[in-house]
């Protein structure tokens, strides 16, 4: 039997399909196991039931097998012919296999790729914030508004000049709507959600500003076509009056240049004219009206927006953060003294103007809010008041140096932060000036805020009022023209409307600073009263054109800021500042513009003028700060190359260590080394006390009876009034002494000079502020005198140690005295002979006076210590025999002297005998002539001293000493708050260098982090 090649399947064509399947499932990952079943169906598909016989497993047709991994049956041998396909079949077959793994791996690559991509695109759908409750912020119509309206159209049709004057500045109104486009939507995502949104919003202006109605109904005009209700209805209304206007105004300029009258009408062509204007005028405002209504809905939107935490809201965080960043540069270089000639060039606007000019006012309209004191024709303005203005999601206001945040919607935080600017103002201002130089920094934020940073300086005066200072005007000048000096500042002149051009001061000076007006911006206040006032209504006109002052300027504004009532709100103000100029007759004779009024458009003319100045000249900036660090740091390692670069501030933490190290050193100091140094002394305080006024007297007694009688009462009037008083200076001494050792103690190598003066003003200052303890003086009265009543010598060792006490007493005294006689009688023949000394005429009548003296001594040893009168008259006598002419008072001075050195050596050699006296002192003298009360004094009056010097000792080291301490820290607190204390204590070239590498290396980061926002916002 044979079969044919296109009617059945042969061996090797299954051979040749089984490759093919083999091929495919290694490809796709199949398991082969699966494969075999599979092949086999295949294998015997159109084969006959009937076992065939099977090829030997060394027929050609083997290799071609892909079951070679698997047992085969026994092969049986064919019971018919099978007819084989050429060599070029199996060619073919695998140019097909090849075709079939190409298009698998496209297959693979394709579904691969389709599902990384729908991965990638589900997680950036889920990073995009949900923005459909914004669809409904911006109407159709807005991105439609230059196709249903011709602004060229109607240009071309009112070409005369008076005409063209009324009608508004319509590349203002297409800035405007970028600007709003712009607001409402940061990206284009944003941009085509909100475009496909088919609602519109109804904003009944008339009933309630803020009541917002969807509405897609539609109504007809009076011609019968149909529109959208809301505001583009009306923008279509005011789309077909201005045609009619067009209509009008060329009828009338055709009836005006071919002169024709024959037409009779009820009014005139003049009036017609005048009407025409009126009605153009009032379609003008009507559509400002509808774009502020606009506005402020997207101001409530952008409030709202602003308060939600998600992720659509990073982008006005970092707008927000912007001016921020380069408000904290602007603050930096406030206190920065450049020694480097690298002067701050940073764009800020200055508001200046003459006195109650209403600077202050144009300032709080553009800040939304009355944050500034004020008085009525008075200076209020005495410092200037640098004001940062952000966006946020609220209202409010802070200090640069405080984290109290006023709510600036609230009446009494208002009234809160204008005290605190009035306060902040006085305490700026120095004793005796009017005006100071420091800046005081504020932050505003709110929704809908221009992003700038303004400064109001105070008001430029004419004349020296009495109650300021006489050189306030000069300071007034000096401060004026160093922020206008500046060549990026924007000068924001501000003259008062209502007075006298000619009366202006602030203009010379502003034209002076820049006399070419590329960055002053002119603004009129009080318009309202220039109106109603002036008698030629054109000054106005020239003072917007800048025809009548000298100076010029980038841009001429005329606004109002209120009725002069200082309890008048800011929305009281804007509400009439709309309606003077809708009403006013300056825009509707021409002349002032539209994009000329309202503080509104000032603001937005500012801030896009001081951005513009700040991307110029920013980095130009940084760059020369750059510069100037590279300065500072070669000259750092020049002088002082082995020191860390420690500012001020951080000088000072390391002294404060120092400082506390040493206060804790005292507690450290030994109780013996406090003990000794308080008994010598104290001793050395009272010893004079106790020889002239205890020990002396009591010596003159004529027994041992009444010398202790004696003793007892003076040592008891001591104690009582004079003793504790004593101890508790000496105690307070000691520890300033050890204190003061402490502190300036030299350190070694670690020893910084740089220091001492800060430390020696810390020890004053704290010592200063240092109180005993007041119980401390009636505890120790107590103590002393019991001490003092004590009479009973216990042991020979005391014994000796009281005479041992009494001798250098003695001793000390003997050797003063003889000092004392020395300088009376001048020099002895010894240095007279030797050293060619001699005795003044005082010095001899003193040593003749001397020598009678120790004759009348020698006759009686056992003289008292006051001479009689007789015996001074027998002793004057006889001087005045040797020719010596003395005086009573001499005498007896001289006698004092004399005889305290004679009662010294009686009393030594009284110590002496004494030394074997404490067996007859412990059998009370009896049946002796010895008589040792001397000795038992001074036992007295040294165990007091060493009793009173431990007490003291112990004050000092459980009281005295912590309080000690406690007074340092807070010396050192109260001097880290005060900078300028700092500065006059941490002096010298090290240090200021230090302080200028911090500064300029702060200024020069916060710049660089500044220019980096202010690309990535670009």
């Amino acid at each position: 039997m044979r079969l044919r090649v296109d009617s059945v399947l042969g061996e090797p064509q299954c051979c040749l399909l089984a490759n093919t399947l083999k091929l495919y499932c290694i490809k796709m990952k199949f398991p082969t196991q699966r494969l075999y079943s599979l092949s086999r169906t295949v294998h015997h598909l159109n084969t006959p039931r009937i076992n065939p016989r099977r090829l030997h497993w060394n027929s050609a047709a083997r290799p071609y097998s892909t079951l070679k991994r698997f047992p085969l049956r026994t092969a049986k041998p064919l019971l018919w012919k099978v007819e084989y396909y050429p060599h070029r079949n199996f060619i073919l077959a695998r140019l097909a296999t090849r075709l079939l793994k190409i298009r698998y791996l496209v297959l693979g690559s394709a579904v691969g790729g389709g599902y990384t991509a729908k991965k990638t695109y589900d997680q950036w759908k889920e990073m995009m914030p949900d923005l459909t409750a914004y669809k409904w912020i911006i109407p159709d119509f807005i991105w439609d508004l230059d196709e249903h309206i011709n602004f060229e159209k109607i240009r071309e049709m009112f070409s005369d000049a008076e005409l063209a004057k009324l009608l508004p500045d319509f590349d203002k109104v297409g800035e405007s709507l970028n600007h709003l486009k712009s607001l409402l939507s940061p990206g284009e995502s944003l941009y085509n959600e909100i475009k496909g949104v088919s609602d519109l919003l109804l904003l009944d202006s008339a009933e309630n500003s803020t009541a917002m109605k969807a509405s897609d109904t539609q109504g007809f005009d009076n011609n019968g076509k149909q529109y959208k209700k809301g505001v583009l209805g009306e923008l279509i209304l005011i789309q077909q009056q201005i045609q009619e206007h067009e209509e009008a105004a060329r009828r009338v300029a055709e009836q005006l240049n071919s002169g024709s009258s024959q037409q009779k009408r009820k009014v005139s062509d003049k009036d017609k004219a005048e009407q025409l204007q009126e009605e153009l005028l009032r379609t003008q405002l009507k559509y400002q009206r509808i774009l502020e209504r606009l506005e402020k809905e997207n101001k409530e939107l952008r409030k709202q927006a602003l308060q939600k935490d998600d992720k659509g809201i990073h982008l006005r965080k970092m707008k927000k953060s912007l001016i921020d960043l380069y408000s904290e540069v602007l603050d930096i270089l406030s206190d920065y003294d450049s020694n480097y000639n690298t002067q701050d060039h940073l764009p800020r606007v200055v508001v200046v103007g003459d006195q109650s000019a209403g600077k202050t006012s144009v300032l709080e309209m553009i800040a939304q809010a009355r944050i500034f004191p004020r008085g009525s024709g008075e200076m209020m303005t005495r410092a200037p008041v640098k004001v940062t203005l952000s966006e946020g999601p609220h209202h409010m206001a802070m200090f640069k140096d405080s984290s109290r945040e006023f709510d600036l919607t609230k009446d009494e935080d208002l009234a809160a932060l204008r005290n605190e600017i009035e306060i902040r103002m006085r305490n700026s201002v120095k004793e005796g000036q009017t005006v100071s130089a420091e800046t005081i920094s504020l932050n505003v934020k709110g929704p809908g805020l221009q992003r700038m940073v303004l400064v109001d300086l105070p008001g430029v005066i004419s004349t020296v009022t009495s109650g300021m200072a006489a050189d306030t005007k000069d300071i007034i000048f000096s401060i004026s023209k160093a922020y206008m000096q500046n060549p990026n500042a924007i000068i924001l002149c501000i003259q008062d409307g209502s007075v006298d051009a000619e009366r202006s001061i602030v203009t010379d000076l502003v034209s002076q600073m820049d006399p070419q007006g590329r960055r002053t911006i002119f603004v009129l206040t009080k318009v309202d009263l220039a109106e109603k006032n002036l008698a030629s209504p054109s000054r106005i006109q020239q003072i917007v054109e800048g025809r009548l002052f000298p100076m010029k300027a980038l841009g001429y504004f005329a606004v109002v800021t209120g009725r002069g009532n200082t309890n008048e709100g800011i929305d009281s103000i804007k509400d009439y500042e709309g309606e003077f100029f809708q009403n006013s007759k300056l825009l509707k004779t021409g002349m002032l513009k539209a994009h000329q009024v309202t503080t509104k458009n000032l603001s937005l003319a500012v801030s896009d003028c001081f951005w513009k100045m700040v991307r110029e000249s920013v980095e130009q900036q940084a760059d020369a700060f750059k510069a100037t660090r590279f300065n500072l740091e070669t000259e750092w390692k020049n002088n002082y190359p082995r020191l860390r670069e420690l500012d001020r501030n951080e000088l000072y933490e390391k002294a404060k260590n120092e400082i506390l190290d040493e206060v804790i050193s005292l507690s450290q100091v030994t109780p013996k080394h406090w003990e000794e140094i308080l008994q010598r002394k104290l001793w050395e305080r009272v010893s004079t006390h106790v020889i002239e006024n205890i020990y002396l007297p009591a010596a003159q007694s004529v027994n041992s009876g009444t010398f202790n009688t004696t003793v007892d009462i003076k040592l008891k009037q001591w104690t009582d009034k004079q003793l504790p008083h004593k101890a508790v200076e000496v105690a307070w001494e000691t520890l300033e002494d050890e204190f003061a050792r402490f502190m300036s103690e030299h350190k070694g190598k670690d020893h910084d000079d740089i220091f001492d003066k800060l430390k020696h003003a810390v020890k004053d200052e704290s010592i200063k502020r240092h109180r005993w303890n007041e119980q401390a003086e009636d505890s120790l009265r107590v103590i002393q005198h019991n001490a003092l009543e004590d009479r009973s010598i216990s042991d020979k060792q005391q014994w000796d140690a009281a005479i041992h006490f009494l001798e250098e007493t003695l001793q000390t005294r003997l050797r003063d005295t003889e000092s004392v006689i020395r300088d009376m009688v001048g020099p002895d023949w010894q240095e007279r002979w030797f050293y060619w000394k001699s005795r003044s005429p005082e010095q001899h009548v003193r040593n003749e006076t001397k020598t009678e003296l120790d004759r009348l001594l020698k006759i009686n040893e056992e003289h008292t210590a006051y001479l009689a009168n007789d015996e001074v008259t027998t002793v004057r006598k006889n001087l005045e025999a040797k020719n010596v002419d003395v005086d009573t008072i001499l005498i007896k001075d001289t006698w004092h002297q004399v005889y305290r050195k004679h009662f010294l050596k009686k009393s030594l050699n009284h110590c002496n005998l004494c030394r074997r006296g404490f067996h007859y002192y412990q059998r009370h003298f009896v049946d002796s002539e010895l008589e040792c009360n001397n000795v038992i004094l001074f036992w007295r009056i040294q165990r007091m001293l060493s009793i009173t010097a431990n007490t003291l000792r112990q004050q000092l080291t459980n009281t005295e000493v912590r309080r000690l301490e406690k007074n340092v820290k807070e010396v050192l607190e109260d001097f880290a708050e005060d900078n300028a204390k700092k500065i006059h204590l941490l002096t010298g070239r090290r240090v200021q260098l230090a302080e200028d590498l911090k500064r300029v290396r702060e200024i020069q980061e916060k710049l660089e982090v500044f220019i980096e926002a202010l690309h990535q916002e670009k």
